[in-house]
């Protein structure tokens, strides 16, 4: 594979020129690499999953990620969505799978297809279709004959429309590798001997199925040649114990750049230094040649997609973030470091190996050309709190904490994964619509039903998800009693399900929910009982089914007691858990569909009260906003439901499930430019808890705000790299290096604003912090040659030297160069529309 290697003038600048057209006939592997057309290959990969996010988004998401380094785009293959009843398949729209891959394969790179068919990834039910619960004798994922059937089934048809679309390296297509099953050692323990089995069934039906492309397991040890095993983690440099034959490569399926977030919990930050660190590690010290990045494009789990309170929006902090906005610095650290590290392939994948110490908690590992003498080396220091200065091959290295540098050619580092010379960017909104007036909603309440109109009765409390068959989230469970005169009392419902919403003859009287770590809802409220009949009805809610563990068919949800207290003491008046109850199975908006045009006319809607009520129905229009920037809905003034734009559904909120600082886990909700029409969008949402669709607001998402840093530590070499290739032996460290701030706008826009510009020693943290100060040492006109620079400009470079701006303002003190900048949408053609 050519590597074409551009400098920037602002740091090692070096690109890839990925995979000539991804044009593959043969795809094998040894104990170094996969093998693609008879080349070794280091291959970088990037998560994508289709189904989260538009096919009109494919293509800028594809090519952002190509453009970030990325060999080859993986994704799930989503059994539920594909095939929602026996044998009756969907590929249209979000799951054209087929669509997907020509995508990966028009832009030039490969892809990787894990058809699982079990796949966890905080997907409904694993991806597993609920159907299959309904399969006498099934067990789920063991040596279990009705499950491999139709496990076998499914796999079989996704792999022969792969092939009737030429689309496996072995027909000259882009894929290059596939999987089987999904993380199984975690569960294979628990299944006992019927484990064993099924993972030597599993790896001889998908290698019979004749791909002609490698097949892996990941997190499967014992994985059966000629299968491949793989790691999951965030630190597969220090936990993969490699694999397990000295024929296979070192893989890496799952590099997770940040976590899953959960309604109640607080988002988990990676920095973009911590995963460059453990990438190079896995190089290293593992030999690793393929290392995807999970996720590299997270999306949105619209509709009821997301498993149990995994929120809408899915791994938003990855390289590309939920809209497919360019998340920086991880996104260009990253790009750099996969740069850096394809100057290495030679020796990486050919040359010799050794690993030796440079001090304490220091080690170095070589690669040495076996024939013409290249050379890489990796630098490593591992301490946690402090940087160190080592010596190699009797040169000096300084080497930040828990960081690893770079020498392509053992003299010369290009990369330090600790040191971030990329832009930085922050996302902001800006308003475009208030949905403020009561005149422009309608509201319809949905109804409660009463034992005596349910269609389903039975004696006793029934499973949740049985019941409702994932139609649904939701289920009433009703019963009736006679009381011979009125009085205060206390409800207390114990429930499996994620939430249950109480009412007594129509009122509404309490709601409780679980959490991820704790699914139980007990719900004890006071209630006040008729003289006469009463009327008890409990809406079980589920916020996505479970998505992993072992007998997944086993599982339950939904109620499991209900009794009626004395309203002041302990004592039971009465047991209602098995009593006559009535079942509805979903919401009477649901089964009208009264989130679509057709399904609207159907109800009778009215005008909004003063007052919120539980189970309403809202509904209002608006017309697509002008541009390009990505669309939310500001749903933060709402307690829970879910909404839906021209009929399709964005995805489930619970804005008012806060996180432990108050903040609610999710305010904002991806609304897909593709769902639109230019004027009278149909905007829907279910509300359960009685949030106030008043303070809804549509608002815009952008990364026009960006930071760049340069100081003494942020040197990047000018210098080509023949250059420095031919100066071998000697002291080129430093030759042409001059650090600089570079910067570059989202495309199609330039630089309206400079905030904040000093040379000197503004804020110490650099672009770290985003409150930005003014130190001892200050140029006073460094806003003015910034402007001069950068203004109008799509991208602008300026150099951190004494000379671009005239003087030094203090002799004697190391200096650096903080800038601040705001891009906006311009007419490019026209330099003068730019300026302020």
């Amino acid at each position: 594979m050519a590597i074409v290697i551009r400098w920037w003038l602002c740091c090692i600048v070096l690109v890839a020129a990925v995979i000539g057209g991804a044009v593959a006939d043969d795809v094998t592997y040894d104990g170094r690499s996969l093998i693609i057309n008879g080349e070794h290959q280091l291959l970088f990969s990037g998560s994508i999953h289709y189904p989260r996010s538009t096919p009109e988004m494919w293509p800028s998401l594809i090519a952002k990620a190509k453009e970030g380094g990325i060999d080859v785009i993986q994704t799930y293959v989503f059994w539920n969505q594909h095939e929602p009843k026996p044998g009756q398949y969907n590929f249209e729209g979000r799951l054209d799978l087929v669509r997907f891959i020509k995508e990966i394969q028009a832009q030039g790179i490969y892809a990787a297809l894990r058809i699982g068919p079990f796949v966890e990834a905080e997907w409904t039910y694993g991806g597993l279709p609920f159907w299959l619960h309904d399969v006498k004798g099934i067990v789920y994922r063991s040596d279990n004959e009705p499950f491999k059937f139709y496990m076998q089934n499914f796999t079989t048809k996704i792999v022969n429309l792969m092939k009737s679309e030429n689309l496996y390296a072995s027909q000259g297509g882009p894929i290059i590798l596939s999987q089987i099953e999904n993380e199984y050692k975690n569960v294979e323990a628990a299944f006992h001997a019927k484990g064993p089995p099924y993972v030597l069934w599993a790896a001889e039906m998908a290698v019979g199925l004749k791909t002609g492309v490698p097949w892996v397991m990941c997190k499967q040890d014992d994985a059966p040649d000629p299968v491949i095993n793989s790691c999951n983690g965030m630190s597969c440099g220090q936990t993969f114990a490699g694999p397990n034959s000295p024929n296979k490569p070192s893989i890496w399926t799952e590099n997770w750049t940040s976590f899953y977030q959960v309604f109640g919990g607080k988002p988990y930050i990676r920095s973009a230094q911590d995963i460059a660190f453990h990438v190079a590690l896995f190089i290293a010290a593992k030999k690793g040649s393929y290392v995807n990045y999970y996720m590299y494009h997270g999306g949105t789990n619209f509709g009821r997609t997301g498993s149990a309170y995994v929120t809408t929006s899915y791994y938003d902090q990855a390289p590309l973030d939920e809209y497919g906005l360019i998340r920086q610095p991880k996104w260009g650290h990253l790009k750099e470091l996969h740069a850096a590290i394809k100057l290495c392939s030679t020796p990486l994948i050919f040359g010799t190996y050794t690993n030796f110490s440079l001090g304490e908690s220091q080690e170095a590992y070589v690669f040495q050309g076996k024939s013409s003498g290249e050379c890489a080396a990796f630098l490593v220091n591992n301490n946690l709190s402090s940087s160190v200065t080592v010596t190699f091959q009797n040169k000096s290295y300084n080497l930040p904490r828990e960081s690893i540098s770079i020498l392509p050619d053992c003299q010369n580092e290009v990369f330090n994964t600790a040191k971030v010379s990329s832009q930085y960017s922050t996302r902001s909104t800006v308003l475009i619509e208030t949905f403020n007036s009561a005149e422009q909603w309608k509201a319809f309440q949905d109804v409660i039903p009463n034992y005596e109109e349910t269609s389903i009765k039975a004696d006793k409390l029934l499973e949740h998800m049985n019941t409702t068959k994932d139609k649904t989230d939701y289920l009433w469970y009703t019963f009736s009693f006679q009381r011979d005169s009125s009085g205060d009392k206390r409800l207390s419902v114990n429930s499996l399900g994620h939430v249950v919403h109480a009412f007594v003859n129509n009122l509404y009287v309490g709601s409780a929910h679980g959490s991820h770590d704790n699914v139980s809802s007990n719900l004890n409220t006071s209630i006040s009982l008729n003289n006469g009949m009463n009327n008890v009805s409990l809406l079980s809610v589920m916020v996505g089914l479970p998505d992993s563990g072992a007998y997944l068919e086993r599982r339950v949800a939904g109620l499991r007691r209900v009794r009626i207290h004395q309203s002041n003491n302990e004592a039971i008046f009465q047991d209602f858990t098995n009593y006559s109850w009535g079942y509805t199975v979903g919401l009477l908006g649901e089964q009208l569909q009264i989130y679509n045009d057709e399904g609207s006319d159907k109800v009778q809607w009215s005008n909004i009260g003063n007052s919120t009520q539980p189970l309403m129905w809202y509904k209002t229009t608006f017309d697509t906003p002008n541009g390009n920037d990505p669309l939310v809905l500001n749903l933060g003034s709402m307690g829970k439901g879910e909404a839906w734009v021209n009929g399709q559904s964005i995805g489930r909120y619970w804005a008012s499930f806060h996180i432990p600082n108050g903040d609610s886990s999710q305010t904002l909700y991806h609304v897909p430019r593709s769902f639109l029409i230019p004027s009278e969008n149909l905007l829907v949402v279910l509300e359960e808890f009685g949030g106030d669709p008043l303070q809804i607001t549509l608002e815009t998402v952008s990364n026009d705000k960006l930071c760049g840093y340069a100081s003494e530590s942020h040197l990047c070499p000018v210098t080509p790299w023949a250059e420095l290739m031919s100066n071998k032996g000697k002291n080129t460290r430093h030759h042409g290096r001059r650090p600089r701030v570079q910067l570059e706008c989202p495309s199609g826009k330039a630089f309206s604003k400079i905030s904040f510009a000093s040379f000197g020693n503004p804020s110490a943290d650099g672009c770290e912090s985003e409150n930005h100060v003014l130190g001892s040492c200050h140029s006073s006109n460094t806003k003015v040659v910034v402007e001069r620079a950068c203004l109008g400009k799509a991208d602008c470079s300026i150099t951190r030297s004494i000379r671009s701006f005239g003087k030094d303002p203090c002799p004697g003190i190391s200096k650096a160069l903080l800038v601040d900048a705001e891009c906006s949408s311009r007419n490019l053609d026209d330099p003068m529309s730019n300026l302020i």
